[in-house]
């Protein structure tokens, strides 16, 4: 197996998990380093939020045993503000802080934080600099190809985050025109690979071993890091640190999906200060996402935006098994026939 080091962080070199704000919560993230996500990183976190003591946001930094190595995100566009909270998160012990800059939703670009910094490498700079000079861990950045096409400038950006000392950059290869759509342009991680000695850390469109692999070869990245591809399938990291330990890998059986499914669901309640219903609002997204490209998933999934409770999960998770063998049974038969 390989490593790579971001700063003094010893890091298995398969790939990582994206933070996801709404998504990634301490259950996925839980569940993905289980199955052999490279590191973890939290939600992300208002700087203003922290020194306004927002209970939320703090809720949002704890750090586990199981999610390490595991790096808390931060975001805002104010010095100051960006010191104070990393004195803040320091005191969770995470392995390393990871400041935002290539968010693209409005509410974030609207206030001058996430990927509008791209737009003013001289604050994002500034921000930088204070996380480093206030950090006792590693500091890195995540950003994007640029605003728009007509100003691609993730190369001299990720210059710009070096020279301030980020110990690693992590380029999502889309602008912020494109938000999630459209095909990652990962010649650019490649570009930046070439102009930083800092590891360069590639996301975008990886979903599996074949994509990974290709972001590796194509870019020469020190690490990938994929996110929605993980949606519903943790599985995807044991795929990639299967071969990358040169182990066989098996693809989950049916049973085995809706067993993590449940025990998703399972850690989310247990995890929540909310009640079970509320709780299970927060699992209905997941549990649909473990249906997808599945027979009748669309039904399924309509079927999970509706749940309520554990035991109807449960009672849906069988509905699904069965539904799913006995079109087995019927094509089979069908083909029999012929």
């Amino acid at each position: 197996m390989e490593y790579i080091n971001i700063g003094n962080v010893k890091i298995e070199k398969t790939a990582a998990l994206a933070p996801m704000a709404g998504v990634a919560d301490c259950a996925y993230r839980t569940l993905c380093r289980e199955f052999g996500a490279a590191f973890t990183v939290s939600e992300m976190v208002s700087s203003k939020g922290l020194c306004y003591s927002d209970r939320k946001t703090a809720e949002l930094c704890t750090v586990t045993a199981q999610e390490r190595p595991m790096g808390i995100q931060i975001f805002g566009s104010e010095p100051e503000f960006i010191k104070r909270s990393i004195d803040i998160v320091s005191h969770f012990e995470p392995d390393f802080i990871d400041i935002n800059m290539g968010c693209p939703v409005p509410k974030v670009v609207n206030i001058g934080c996430g990927c509008a910094l791209m737009k003013d490498i001289k604050t994002a700079s500034e921000v930088t600099a204070a996380a480093v000079k206030a950090s006792s861990v590693p500091i890195t950045v995540k950003f994007r190809k640029g605003w728009d096409n007509s100003s691609v400038n993730a190369v001299e950006f990720a210059k710009a985050m070096e020279a301030e000392g980020a110990k690693a950059v992590t380029v999502h290869a889309r602008t912020r025109d494109q938000f999630y759509s459209g095909k990652a342009d990962i010649e650019i991680i490649a570009e930046v690979k070439k102009a930083v000695k800092i590891p360069v850390i590639g996301n975008g469109d990886v979903t599996d071993i074949k994509s990974c692999l290709d972001m590796y070869n194509k870019t020469g990245c020190d690490l990938v890091m994929l996110g929605r591809g993980s949606y519903g399938n943790p599985f995807v990291f044991r795929e990639i640190s299967s071969h990358f330990k040169g182990e066989k890998y098996t693809a989950p059986s049916l049973e085995e999906k809706m067993d993590i499914m449940l025990r998703h669901i399972r850690m989310i309640i247990a995890g929540s200060q909310k009640s079970e219903l509320l709780a299970m609002h927060e699992a209905r997204k997941h549990a649909a996402w473990y249906m997808n490209g599945m027979y009748a998933s669309a039904k399924f999934r309509a079927e999970c935006y509706r749940l309520e409770s554990y035991a109807q999960a449960e009672e849906l998770a069988k509905k699904f098994i069965t539904v799913q063998y006995e079109r087995e049974l019927t094509e089979n038969g069908q083909h029999n026939q012929h």
